[in-house]
């Protein structure tokens, strides 16, 4: 038996389709992007986003500290990583060990132009070692080679080096949000454009469908 679908379910399949199409253009649109210096543990195989806060992270003597300052989903697939490797022998190589204390690689990298702050521009990428008392954390390791931090009321890390003058983990928005929907649209997500002509001729079939079945069934 042959059923006929009158306008309601025409629109109802139509609706499935544009469900399909949209949807992951959808959250790419709504995805934010934030300013903030993110934490990295160097190791023989490159650089790893560090899950645990510097304050609560005890790194040993003949380690790597990375921090990159981004504009990117806060410890999103994606975030750039440190610009150097984390090369421990290289960076601590006029450090001599000594009694009670321990030496630790810091990679500083402040991000590029698009990531700065308007009005700022980043320094140059420094690798720095620390010579540290052995049960020094991690947020202690910065604050001997990279004075002065800055911290917001909540203890979020807002400046290394005095960088950036201002702001603390913002989103980005007016001018800034062109860099954040290019970024975007570099990662392979749906044009808009493309899924919005797909969505008019999805709409024009199922009409034209529908007016055939109401002159057949006259």
């Amino acid at each position: 038996m042959t059923t006929r679908r009158g306008p309601v379910a025409v629109l109802s399949l139509l609706g499935v389709l544009l469900l399909a199409l949209l949807g992951p253009a959808a959250g790419s649109a709504h995805a934010a992007d934030y300013r903030y210096w993110s934490f990295w543990k160097g190791g023989a195989d490159g650089w790893a986003y560090q899950q645990a806060a510097p304050t609560g992270y005890v790194p040993a003597d003949g380690t790597v500290d990375g921090w990159r300052f981004v504009l990117s989903p806060d410890g999103g697939q994606g975030t750039p990583r440190p610009a150097l490797a984390p090369d421990f022998g290289s960076v601590c190589a006029g450090t001599a060990p000594s009694g009670g204390r321990k030496r630790v690689a810091v990679v500083l990298d402040f991000g590029t132009a698009e990531d700065a702050p308007k009005g700022e521009q980043p320094p140059a990428v420094r690798p720095v070692c620390a010579s540290v008392p052995t049960a020094a954390n991690s947020a202690e390791v910065l604050a001997a080679v990279a004075p002065p931090l800055r911290y917001d009321s909540s203890g979020l890390l807002c400046a290394i080096a005095g960088y950036p003058r201002a702001g603390c983990g913002e989103p980005v928005s007016g001018a800034d949000s062109s860099t954040a929907s290019g970024r975007a649209k570099d990662s392979g997500g749906p044009d808009l454009g493309l899924v919005a002509g797909a969505a008019a001729i999805v709409l024009l079939g199922a009409g034209a469908v529908w007016q055939a079945r109401r002159r057949r069934s006259r």
